[in-house]
């Protein structure tokens, strides 16, 4: 019954039913306290209709859980929910956390340099943003110098 429910919550989410999507999953994680995967998909789904206040406990169950399926976007969802809720030291923290499972993703990155920025570390954040660009096939050319003014922002000749 569990695989089914979750099965039709998440194609619900999918067909932009997110208030029944939100119910069914809300009564599922209450079933299944434990269950990353329930957890999860009920994060998710108070995250599309922007009640990431809510979101956030089912972020942390499904992190603490048993069978997710998509550790990396729990992680990444729930750095972005809590940045989003003014949580910022809490965000980074997650995002950290997370890069020691997804060493240099660049969406954790991304999203934590947000974080960085919000809590006015943006030398940090912009330092973080560019060896991103440099590591990624969109340096045209320029990643090594653009990896080097990453920890060189303020060199001058």
């Amino acid at each position: 019954m569990r695989d089914e429910d979750l099965a039709r919550a998440v194609r619900l989410r999918e067909e932009g039913s997110h208030e029944e999507a939100r119910k069914l999953l809300v009564e599922l994680a209450w079933q299944h306290p434990d269950d990353g995967e329930v957890n999860y998909q009920a994060a998710w789904v108070h995250d599309v209709l922007g009640l990431e206040a809510e979101a956030a406990p089912y972020y942390e169950r499904a992190l603490a859980g048993d069978g997710l399926s998509d550790r990396l976007g729990a992680f990444t969802g729930y750095g972005s929910t809590l940045r989003v809720l003014g949580r910022y030291e809490e965000s980074v923290e997650t995002f950290l956390r997370a890069l020691k499972e997804f060493p240099g993703d660049a969406g954790l990155r991304t999203f934590m340099a947000m974080a960085l920025h919000n809590l006015g570390r943006s030398d940090e954040a912009v330092s973080t943003l560019l060896k991103v660009v440099a590591e990624s096939d969109k340096a045209g050319g320029y990643g090594r110098a653009i990896a080097y003014y990453a920890d060189n922002l303020d060199e001058t000749v």
